[in-house]
């Protein structure tokens, strides 16, 4: 009797398949039958498409948090019925043993007090194991001379295509014998990448083209995914694609080209500018004559192509360590101040704004406007115009913000807006000339004992750097006009591309 009354109650069964003999009424007609076998169906068909779409969000490398809370409460309330489906004869021997226990029924529907599924669920007898989610790394190289935003920009895209980015730079001797000899050397290209926020591992030295071992490599040692290159094409001296293995492979994605700037196009207005001073007959253009002191007047051969959007900004402006464009720093936070023109963003620029964040909680960093760098400096400066110069402190991993056309002086005033704790300024930095009638710019923090000076880890400025491409500017003038025949090619044959 007691067994009777634990497998029928109603004409149901508590805590069995749905499709058991037990489970139908002896007073069902034939076509209530089938209509219950249909809804059977429809739920095992919803719970199928569920596991499916779980699964290709799985093999997608991302599940949003609602999808995956959603998807354990699911489990965890329909681990009942999976035990039933899969294991029914062990389930019905627990069942019947429960029932000459006495132990009552409704704990087989989720409810009592005594807790017997967590205890079945904690052998994992009917639990499957969940799936931790596979983090997707990507892969991007390439030479990174002369970092610029557009460098930064493919990095960014790059990472949104995974969860963790590695980035090769190319050695000096495969961009000497692919492209010509790099601005920068290795040692301050690796400066450079490692310092960019995207940036979460870097291989140093990696070929120019990728060589079958080099991805065996990259797929193996690495736990690489996908290899990430640019829409605009990388031919090697031969004429063939440098990424053709990993296309064959399947193992390739295209992103974006960031328009408007390349360190052919840095060159191109450094060495213009040097040309229009030589045509000019005039020899006092700080990069051919650093110490005369004089600024140099006449106006750059060649512009950027450069045009500023907002959403390049905001893209640039996510994934700080801090809500900065919506909350800014904390009314206590330790706000460090450091401004400066930034041109061709260098590795001395980033080794003082590490040590600058070091000092505080929050870097804030003062960009200085076109026309405040061109009056001090002279011509050809700035090379990089204000917005360039800005996506490329904001691609610092130890920038927090930026002041875009931060002025000159630095005034109690502003001082107070911004709450800063600390004004600091590089042992290094270009001999700016004061203009007539001007007084130092950090006399205000410097009276208030707020200002210090820092010891600058390297001895390398936008003139030093412009200057190597000055000295030998025979070869990257040869240079430049090889790669402007591809540049003219790839403009001509251009298509749209999404994304970005």
């Amino acid at each position: 009797m007691i067994l009777f009354n634990f497998f029928i109650q109603g004409g149901r069964v508590i805590g069995t398949r749905e499709d058991s003999f037990w489970n139908r009424s002896f007073s069902e007609t034939p076509w209530e039958r089938t209509e219950k076998k249909r809804e059977r169906k429809r739920k095992r068909r919803r719970r199928h498409e569920h596991k499916t779409k779980k699964k290709r969000k799985e093999e997608k490398g991302f599940v949003s948090p609602l999808e995956e809370r959603m998807s354990m409460e699911y489990e965890s309330n329909n681990w009942i019925w999976d035990g039933v489906y899969y294991y029914p004869h062990l389930f019905g021997g627990l069942m019947l043993t429960a029932a000459l226990l006495g132990l009552s029924t409704t704990y087989f529907g989720g409810i009592g007090l005594f807790p017997l599924s967590y205890v079945w669920s904690d052998l994992g007898i009917f639990h499957k194991k969940k799936r931790e989610k596979k983090r997707i790394r990507v892969y991007m190289d390439g030479c990174f001379d002369l970092m610029h935003y557009g460098h930064a920009n493919a990095l960014r895209q790059a990472k949104a295509l995974g969860d963790e980015l590695v980035v090769g730079v190319v050695s000096d001797e495969e961009i000497i014998a692919n492209k010509g000899p790099p601005v920068l050397p290795m040692e301050e290209r690796l400066a450079l990448v490692s310092g960019l926020k995207w940036v979460d591992q870097v291989i140093a030295n990696a070929p120019y083209a990728i060589t079958e071992q080099f991805m065996n490599s990259l797929f193996n040692e690495h736990k690489i995914d996908y290899i990430i290159h640019g829409d605009d094409p990388c031919l090697l001296p031969d004429g063939t694609d440098a990424y053709a293995l990993a296309k064959k492979a399947g193992r390739y994605k295209q992103i974006k080209r960031t328009e408007g700037v390349s360190s052919t196009d840095i060159v191109g207005r450094i060495l213009s500018s040097v040309k229009d001073t030589k045509g000019g007959g005039s020899n006092n253009s700080t990069l051919l004559n650093e110490d005369s002191g004089e600024r140099h007047q006449s106006k750059r051969g060649q512009v950027s192509q450069f045009l500023p959007t907002s959403r390049r900004i905001v893209q640039f402006s996510n994934g700080k360590s801090y809500s900065v464009f919506t909350q800014g720093p904390g009314r206590n936070a330790l706000v460090v101040y450091i401004d400066g023109a930034f041109d061709l963003f260098h590795a001395g620029h980033v080794e003082i704004l590490k040590k600058a964040r070091q000092l505080g909680d929050f870097l804030l960093v003062g960009i200085h406007a076109d026309h405040i760098v061109s009056e001090h400096r002279g011509m050809p400066y700035p090379v990089m115009h204000v917005h360039e110069r800005s996506l490329s402190m904001l691609a610092c991993r130890y920038v927090d913000e930026v002041i875009i056309g931060a002025p000159w002086e630095i005034t109690k005033d502003m001082i107070t807006t911004f709450n800063i704790s600390l004004v600091v300024h590089g042992s290094v930095a270009e001999s700016n000339s004061l203009l007539p009638g001007e007084t130092d710019p950090y006399e205000v923090p410097k009276s208030m004992g707020i200002f210090r000076l820092l010891e600058s880890p390297k001895s390398i400025t936008t003139t030093s750097v412009a200057q190597r491409i000055v000295a030998n500017h025979e070869d990257y003038m040869k240079r430049n006009a090889k790669k402007a025949q591809s540049e003219k090619k790839y403009y001509e044959e251009k298509t749209y591309v999404a994304g970005d």
